[in-house]
């Protein structure tokens, strides 16, 4: 049998199954030959498949599960920690007010030949200075209107040993809360009427703490309230639902 035929022939035992064709040749004498193509590729694509996708190396590290929960606990803590340091934060510099505020205020009480004494605490997010003791009218005025400036005049020195605007509060032998006190009760018996008459009432002008005070008890009450007017003439007004 010559290379022709065992290359393209049949055999004895039925016909040869068929193979992926691919470029016919001649070999140096001249006898065809059929060049087989793809036959790697093909086995290439079985081995895949049976093999299934590349798998990651054994002797790859890989992270463990616990690994991946103490760094999730890592993270809470951080951001816990971060949460509590801001607290903490704003409370250092609230009290710091507090004190830059009482030194100013106790050189001015020395000028002045005052006496009082100075108490200092933090009320939500602002610091709170109360000068007690004996009577110091003089500092409060009528209605409350040297009070108001000498708390514009302590913010300011606030604001000048630490660039930052203050919302300190000042009170003076207990002023403001009798104010308040007044106030809540006034705004209790406005939200009544309104509630009844079912139309606006407009109160006095006030200072910005006082309007503050009757917002807060009006919509205690359930009711809205707005200001209105323009300084120092700016009252409230509550609105029926």
């Amino acid at each position: 049998m010559n290379e022709t035929e065992e290359i393209t022939g049949t055999t004895d035992e039925g016909p040869a199954e068929a193979e992926p064709t691919g470029t016919a040749g001649t070999d140096a004498d001249g006898t065809e030959i059929q060049v087989t193509e793809g036959e790697d590729d093909a086995d290439r694509d079985v081995a895949e498949t049976e093999s299934g996708p590349d798998e990651e190396p054994d002797d790859q590290e890989r992270p463990d599960d616990g690994d991946a929960q103490d760094d999730q606990d890592d993270q809470d803590d951080q951001e816990a920690t971060g949460s509590t340091g801001a607290a903490t934060s704003l409370q250092d510099r609230l009290e710091n007010e507090g004190d830059i505020a009482a030194d100013y205020l106790e050189e001015l009480l020395d000028i002045a030949d005052l006496d009082g004494d100075l108490d200092m605490d933090v009320e939500g997010e602002r610091a709170v200075v109360s000068v007690v003791g004996a009577d110091l009218s003089q500092l409060v005025g009528e209605r409350g209107e040297v009070l108001e400036a000498l708390q514009e005049l302590t913010r300011l020195a606030v604001y000048r040993e630490t660039g930052e605007r203050s919302r300190l509060m000042l009170d003076v032998s207990g002023h403001r809360a009798e104010v308040r006190r007044q106030l809540e009760e006034l705004a209790a018996t406005t939200a009544a009427q309104v509630k009844e008459t079912g139309e606006r009432v407009a109160l006095r002008a006030m200072t910005p703490f006082e309007r503050k005070v009757v917002h807060d008890a009006v919509a205690s009450a359930g009711l809205t309230s707005e200001s209105e007017g323009v300084e120092p003439r700016r009252y409230v007004v509550v609105l029926p639902a």
